[in-house]
């Protein structure tokens, strides 16, 4: 609504005539208080940018207490120079004491919320199980089982549509690429890599809501998608998930019950987990995606999650948050099938896990999954095709080229070769041809011992 036609008064205030010396006088002194506020908001611009660069690369990791301190102290000073810049605001430039600015941000909060819950992935559907089941009986040709009564599996992964800012993080995304087909290939799973974003709205760490979604619908014959990030690396090739463990779930992934009943930030893990197609996975996903939507209401979801999640730091809503908080907040309706996976890494923590893999292979094989041979490694704090990242990028890349020839050996031992070095990519031959090649087909399997190039 504009103001064109319509004239503010104040009561008492009419006058006819020039201006007093006395009224110039104070519109002046007027002047120049809100020349000093208008500095003092430009200290405070400044200040809020500093924290945001900060908050951006990561301020908990790049120091200790010395850099929480600071940033305490600078969140003080702006606290500081707003009570300054209210309390010198002239009495005339006051809004009247009326509801409307007490009521702003519960406003603000309504219109969020209300942006969200008009939010949807796509139109509701309420009958897929059904749906799905004459689909699969039309189709015969399309069984959700494999060879061996296998279900389907489709594994899904993805990276930004644009190259990476840094030039080597595309080279390590291809890497990582052939890997998880390395693994899929040996166990019968097909492969889906993604590089467009299918709901601009949930860009970043929600891509792979509105992904998986048009993947259960577009492929009816598949039984479970499983994403897995880009950063994480099969580093077990002989390991299988034991998926007859979750007849009875429709979720897995890998956490900590106990972190959960603590409400911790961390207890589950979304970088790699496995979901039903299935009415219930659809359900999830209606209920989860509109935290996502980037803007006020990721924002506004990312301080509902900080307030409510053990540790979490104050930034926008992301995936992983979200589902914990879910998984809290309506425990009836999630949490009997859901299967928090620990008996194996689904998801294994990169620190800690390279640099002991020297001493995997002098112990033990591959086939068992976990601390002895983890089946995933996932590089979290790691950023090799952005331009930042909580770690190190020389640490990151190096660990990445680590775990990829790790697990490559193992599939470089089916042809007779192996990396000369784990930071290395270059091979040796490690078994001469044959003329009589079958003869030894049965004595290479991926679970038996791998030795350093």
């Amino acid at each position: 609504m504009g103001q064109e036609g319509i004239e503010f008064k104040t009561p008492g205030r009419e006058r006819s005539g020039l201006p007093t010396a006395r009224a110039s006088g104070r519109s002046r002194r007027r002047q120049i208080k809100k020349t000093f506020n208008n500095l003092k908001i430009t200290v405070l611009c400044g200040l809020v940018t500093i924290l945001v660069l900060r908050g951006t690369i990561g301020v908990g990791n790049l120091g200790g207490p010395a850099d929480a301190d600071s940033d305490q102290k600078v969140v003080e000073d702006i606290d500081r120079i707003l009570r300054e810049i209210r309390s010198d605001s002239d009495p005339d430039d006051e809004p009247p004491l009326d509801s409307t600015a007490s009521n702003s941000t519960t406003s603000a909060a309504a219109n969020v919320t209300t942006a969200a819950k008009n939010y949807t992935l796509g139109p509701k559907i309420s009958d897929w199980d059904e749906q799905r089941r004459r689909w699969l009986a039309d189709h015969p040709e399309f069984p959700s089982r494999i060879a061996g009564g296998k279900p389907r599996i489709l594994l899904v992964t993805g990276s930004p549509p644009s190259p990476c800012d840094n030039p080597i993080g595309d080279h390590y995304l291809l890497k990582g690429t052939k890997n998880k087909i390395d693994y899929c290939r040996l166990h019968g799973i097909e492969i889906v890599y993604n590089l467009v974003h299918l709901d601009l709205e949930l860009a970043g760490y929600w891509a792979k809501l509105p992904l998986i979604r048009g993947l259960f619908l577009s492929h009816p014959e598949v039984e479970w998608i499983w994403w897995m990030d880009s950063d994480a690396l099969f580093t077990d090739m002989a390991f299988e998930i034991p998926l007859s463990r979750y007849d009875a779930h429709n979720l897995v992934i890998h956490g900590y019950p106990d972190l959960l009943e603590q409400q911790s930030w961390i207890a589950l893990n979304t970088g790699s987990f496995l979901l039903r197609n299935c009415q219930w996975s659809l359900d999830l996903l209606d209920t989860w995606a509109p935290m996502g939507p980037k803007g006020p209401v990721r924002e506004e979801a990312g301080r509902i999650l900080t307030a409510n999640l053990k540790g979490r730091p104050a930034f926008e809503a992301d995936d992983q948050s979200a589902l914990i908080y879910l998984l809290i907040s309506q425990q009836d309706r999630w949490s009997d099938k859901v299967y928090i996976e620990n008996s194996y890494f689904l998801h294994g923590f990169w620190v800690g896990l390279v640099d002991k893999y020297e001493e995997m292979m002098d112990k033990h094989h591959p086939g068992l999954g976990d601390e002895r041979w983890p089946f995933v490694t996932h590089f979290v704090g790691c950023k090799p095709c952005g331009s930042y990242g909580d770690y190190p990028v020389e640490r990151c890349l190096g660990s990445m080229e680590r775990a990829f020839n790790f697990a490559d050996n193992q599939v470089l031992r089916l042809y007779g070769f192996g990396h000369r070095g784990l930071s290395s990519p270059r091979i040796r031959r490690t078994r001469n041809q044959t003329a009589r090649p079958l003869e030894f087909k049965d004595q290479l399997n991926l679970q038996a011992k791998v030795s350093i190039g």
